[in-house]
């Protein structure tokens, strides 16, 4: 089973590029993170026209999830569901779950924070504690379960080009990896560093300067996986070709190979 990760950063810019990929890759599962519009304007036709079904969870101009699949999606649940759902960390769509071929499926869009001094920065901190509660009260991690998305943290040094000019800098305080590491330990693995033990490889690149070209970027992008599924992962990594293409994300692709009986 190929699950895989993409922050499109506006699925109206990108549509075509991730049915271009759709098509090349042909993964069982793609989630997709700032879809950055309505329901009524995602394109479900252009994706059930080669195979995929969609569920989503989407508000207007800002943040926005889904879950493409080859097959039926199940069981789907909107935002931080152990919460009310007129809970403030609810009103932004951040969070989608489903299951495809019996794997929960979590697509998921961190906040990033804006800086760590920002009124945002708490905000952050508050969606991570809670998604770890949503775990302890909903999921299992001797079930499958695999959560794909922007993180909005490096969670190690060698996650980034420049850790000496960034420590203590949004996207690698203290505290955020620890809000990682502390979802982490509900059971999850992080299925790249299974496979990728070597720093310089990224998943995000700032537009400006040409970052990509040359190098410099964060690995912000993950796939985390129960210990069930993570014993099954046999190949996982990141997809560089659409962060080519012409007016590409800022992200690229993630995808990861479980092998299940």
């Amino acid at each position: 089973m190929k699950i895989a990760t993409w922050n499109v950063n506006s699925i109206k810019v990108r549509a075509e590029q991730v049915k271009k990929w759709l098509l090349r890759a042909e993964p069982d599962v793609l989630c997709l993170q700032e879809l950055k519009t309505t329901a009524d304007q995602f394109p479900f036709g252009l994706f059930e026209e080669i195979g995929y079904t969609a569920a989503i969870s989407a508000q207007k101009t800002y943040n926005g999830v889904a879950i493409l699949a080859r097959g039926q999606i199940g069981d789907v649940e909107e935002g931080l569901s152990h919460l009310p759902e007129k809970h403030p960390l609810n009103e932004q769509k951040r969070l989608l779950c489903g299951t495809v071929n019996g794997v929960r499926v979590i697509s998921a869009y961190m906040p990033n924070g804006e800086a760590t001094g920002s009124e945002k920065y708490p905000y952050k901190l508050e969606f991570f504690r809670e998604f770890r509660n949503l775990l302890d009260r909903r999921r299992s991690p001797a079930e499958k379960l695999v959560v794909c998305g922007d993180f909005n943290v490096a969670t190690e040094d060698i996650d980034l080009y420049n850790p000496s000019e960034r420590a203590g800098e949004i996207l690698c305080s203290g505290p955020e990896r620890a809000a990682l590491e502390n979802i982490k330990n509900f059971g999850l693995a992080d299925c790249f560093r299974i496979h990728n033990k070597e720093a310089g490889r990224y998943t995000w690149w700032d537009y400006q300067g040409g970052m990509f070209w040359k190098g410099l970027g964060m690995r912000l992008d993950l796939i985390l996986a129960t210990k069930p599924l993570a014993e099954s992962c046999v190949a996982c990594d990141a997809d560089l070709s659409p962060r080519k293409w012409p007016r590409p994300s800022d992200h690229t692709v993630v995808w990861a190979d479980f092998k299940l009986s």
